[in-house]
């Protein structure tokens, strides 16, 4: 580890604890004492407020109400914000008009020569959906519906919300535990109990018109739903083998619930179980379409006919495996 990135993680360490030793600063980053009292002095340099103690037990702890050193980025730190921002352009993610804000003091913090290398990086680098012609180009469709961040902040203090959903021509209001808010192909969808009919749901942020709080004191327990949704645990009924190409089409896109587990140390190869809900004809449609796109670089092990009859619709007619 260089030096700078070993200052700067020290940093983080001694912060995050109300008193440390020198013994704790060579154990924890395997330096000597010689080292560890070199870059305590130079932290103490910095301005970082420690108070150090005398005796057995003595050792350094941080001054409270101290205002701390400005933090300091290595040069792939830097890289790896920048093009973590860059990442977030016309992806419809919550906060997105801040993230303008964010870059500007990012470059406030960092050298002339860091910067240059940021403005390359951006002249460079395109990323999926970026218009090549105007790579900061904002769009009023690249902003995700205004109902999202209220939901995040709500659910920041309460995971028990009182939603009210549009659909179709009928808006209803229930109580609902989330479990899981998660963008799938380009819709955010919150994956919820709903605590009267004491069910799974999967409700589209696109359908909310308000979102509160659940303000009743007789409230179901986490353990009581967590307990209440494994009973209600779906069979699995689709279980296949995945190769090395599947395995990189999983990666690039998988709907929740379909989960792996590789078979190998080096992750070339895998198995993929999940339960495909054959009468409901949008779900069988998405599952046919995504083992497309997953390839002939898989083979089934068990899989609903359904699923079957719509592959063999689409042209790809099923022997004993794919890809076989």
């Amino acid at each position: 580890m260089k030096k700078v990135e070993r200052i700067n993680t020290i940093m983080r360490y001694i912060n995050n604890r109300s008193q440390f030793t020198i013994s704790e600063i060579m154990r924890e980053f395997n330096i000597s004492r010689s080292t560890a009292v070199r870059d305590i002095r130079e932290i103490e340099a910095l301005g970082m407020p420690l108070v150090s103690e005398v005796g057995r037990d003595g050792g350094y702890f941080v001054m409270h109400n101290s205002l701390l050193p400005d933090v300091r980025f290595t040069d792939n730190e830097v890289k790896a914000l920048f093009i973590a921002f860059m990442a977030t352009r016309n992806a419809q993610l919550p906060y997105l008009k801040s993230r303008q804000s964010l870059a500007e003091k990012l470059l406030g913090l960092i050298s002339k020569n860091q910067q240059d290398d940021l403005v390359l990086l951006n002249e460079m680098l395109l990323f999926e959906g970026t218009n090549p012609h105007n790579p900061d180009l904002l769009e009023l469709s690249d902003l995700p519906h205004p109902m999202l961040e209220k939901l995040i902040q709500t659910l920041l203090t309460d995971n028990y919300l009182w939603i009210t959903v549009e659909e179709e021509k009928e808006t209803r209001s229930y109580p609902i535990y989330l479990l899981h808010l998660y963008r799938e192909k380009s819709y955010w969808l919150i994956e919820g109990f709903h605590l009267k009919e004491e069910k799974k749901m999967i409700v589209s942020v696109d359908q909310l018109t308000d979102v509160e709080p659940f303000p009743s004191k007789k409230r179901m327990t986490r353990k009581k739903i967590m307990e209440k949704l494994s009973k209600q645990q779906e069979e699995i009924n689709l279980v296949l083998e995945l190769g090395p190409l599947a395995i990189a089409q999983y990666k690039k896109y998988h709907p929740l619930k379909a989960s792996i587990s590789y078979t190998n140390p080096y992750q070339a190869t895998a198995i993929l179980k999940t339960f495909v809900n054959v009468h409901q004809p949008e779900e069988l449609t998405d599952i046919t379409n995504w083992l497309l796109f997953l390839g002939e670089d898989i083979r089934v092990r068990e899989v609903p006919e359904e699923v079957v009859e719509g592959l063999q619709k689409r042209g790809w007619w099923l022997k004993e495996e794919f890809g076989g």
